[in-house]
């Protein structure tokens, strides 16, 4: 373990002893070293993410969770009021960061740089299991450089739960390697009910969990634990890591809508049918884009030798399995949006960590800024990693800023909006879900993510049949409907399409063109006869 003190210098006394001094001064060392670590990626973060900070439209799925949390503040339901398959606790985690004030947007996005850069520490300390310390300290860095390429440079749902999960991983690491079993129990509810936190921010977390348990249990035999308690303890640690879960399904049984909590939750991803060859083709640019870090964790060993001095083997074992778990959840869901990455990140940059460091043997405290020296043959790994996820996230973030637009074509469009709403609705058949937000429209349906109504992938897992649910909006004639002029769902839903196209040609004006980054939107009003109740 990497929490054991020595005098200045790396050295003890004779006896083993370390004397009081001695000890303080190795804890302000401690705490020195942590605080400039964390220091350091505060303003990696920084620079990553800083010229996103207060735009609107940095990612699709973070702008509807924010909508969500806002409108939860004035009433609404998720799955109720507004549809969507993530766990209550991604909504209520937007609700309160919503209550920091503001317009939302800078506020999510410094709470997400704040994670992230929490989550790098813990990488860090993680990797310091089986690394020297400047191996470490690139992981963390890696962390956040890749967290940019698989587009999570805001906050995205694997920003929030992955401090979590690397947190569990520590505590199962620590009952692990312990030379007794005394505290295992406690270990292991603690490790669960992160688990239990995480889960219902993303359910694909389960799969981590498990192996945590299994872990768990597997060092309970080892401890000599009867077959009864083992019994107990597993029992007992899936309640605690599914007590989350159950809270909010109880909570929404007492208000009457159990049925609509299952089925968003548990029921309806079985009927969204994702294109394969998309699929692939994206799974295929994913495992190229990791490949600094399949180098590290598979090449590197060979030619550089030992992680750590000291290191646990059995230790870097479960860090393995850790991993494995995460790589099979992954692959499990058959989607691989670049964003279903970002749980891989903290376990495969932790297994790198031994090729960026300086090799075995480095004494503690040796030198204050160790994490920054390399030795010849770190430094090739460690140069590829920072390398090429610098330029990787570079041009990541600039592609998708320029793609999604800018603070200033947004609120444009915001305007145009509410320049015809009045004290209406607007209808974004298209068109990013902050939208609402600027504009204080109502909702005329609890499906606004775009994708919902106008994908073809989405017909069978939503409960309603998309187009009908289509009609019945402009039947009710939305004072304003924002449309794309290209379809921006792929597969897209033509016959959702043409239901709209055909009430916008019977009963609206276009009033307005408008972009948003490579995006044309083309806006209607309702004709001045029908807005008076005209038929």
């Amino acid at each position: 373990m990497d929490d054991s003190l020595a005098a200045p210098g790396g050295t003890l006394i004779a006896d083993g002893r370390v004397p009081d001094g001695a000890r303080l001064a190795g804890l302000r060392l401690v705490a020195g070293d942590w605080a400039l670590t964390a220091c350091a990626y505060l303003a990696v973060a920084l620079v990553l993410r800083g010229l996103t900070f207060g735009n609107p439209v940095v990612h699709i799925d973070e702008q509807f969770y924010l909508l969500i949390g806002d409108r939860m503040l004035h009433g609404a339901l998720p799955y109720v009021d507004i549809f969507d398959r993530k766990p209550l606790g991604l909504f209520l985690l937007f609700a309160a960061i919503r209550k920091l004030g503001g317009e939302g947007f800078i506020e999510y996005q410094i709470v997400a740089l704040l994670v992230a850069s929490a989550t790098a520490l813990l990488v860090n300390r993680l990797a310091r299991e089986i690394a020297p310390r400047a191996g470490a300290f690139w992981a963390g860095v890696g962390y956040l450089l890749y967290l940019s390429v698989f587009d999570c440079y805001g906050g995205q749902a694997p920003v929030f739960f992955n401090p979590l999960v690397a947190l569990a991983a520590l505590v199962v690491y620590r009952a692990w390697t312990a030379a007794r079993a005394d505290r295992l129990f406690a270990s292991g509810a603690l490790a669960m009910a992160l688990v239990g936190m995480a889960l219902q921010i993303k359910y694909s977390v389960v799969f981590e969990g498990v192996a945590f348990g299994v872990a768990l249990l597997a060092r309970g035999w080892t401890a000599g634990w009867r077959l009864g308690r083992l019994l107990f303890a597993a029992a007992a640690w899936c309640m605690i890591a599914l007590a989350p879960t159950a809270l909010a399904f109880a909570a929404y049984a007492a208000m009457g809508h159990a049925d609509a909590f299952f089925f968003a939750n548990f029921v309806s991803i079985l009927g969204r049918k994702e294109p394969q060859l998309d699929a692939y083709s994206r799974l295929a640019q994913e495992v190229a884009a990791l490949f600094p870090l399949w180098l590290a964790i598979f090449v590197a060993p060979g030619r550089l030798g030992a992680a750590r001095e000291g290191a646990s083997a059995s230790g870097h074992a479960l860090l393995r399995a850790w991993a494995i778990a995460a790589v099979a959840g992954f692959l499990l869901f058959g989607t691989w949006y670049d964003h279903y990455v970002a749980p891989l990140l903290a376990p495969l940059c932790v297994l790198a960590a031994p090729a960026l460091g300086r090799g075995a043997g480095e004494a503690r405290f040796a030198w204050r800024r160790s994490w920054l020296r390399l030795s010849g043959d770190a430094r090739i790994y460690t140069r590829l990693m920072v390398g090429f996820g610098t330029l990787a996230a570079a041009f990541i973030t600039g592609l998708h800023m320029h793609a999604h637009g800018t603070r200033a074509q947004v609120f444009h469009i915001a305007q145009l909006l509410k320049s015809r709403m009045g004290n209406g609705c607007a209808y974004i058949n298209e068109g990013d879900p902050s939208l609402y937000m600027i504009t204080g429209s109502c909702l005329m349906t609890r499906f606004i993510f775009q994708n919902h109504l106008n994908g073809a992938d989405e017909r069978n897992g939503l409960g309603v049949v998309p187009e009908r649910e289509v009609a019945r909006i402009m039947a009710l004639r939305p004072p304003v409907v924002m449309i794309a002029t290209k379809p921006q769902s792929r597969p897209t839903n033509w016959q959702s399409r043409a239901v709209v196209l055909a009430a916008l040609s019977r009963d609206y004006t276009r009033y307005a063109v408008a972009s948003a980054g490579n995006r044309e939107y083309q806006l209607f009003a309702l004709r001045p006869a029908l807005a008076r109740g005209g038929n």
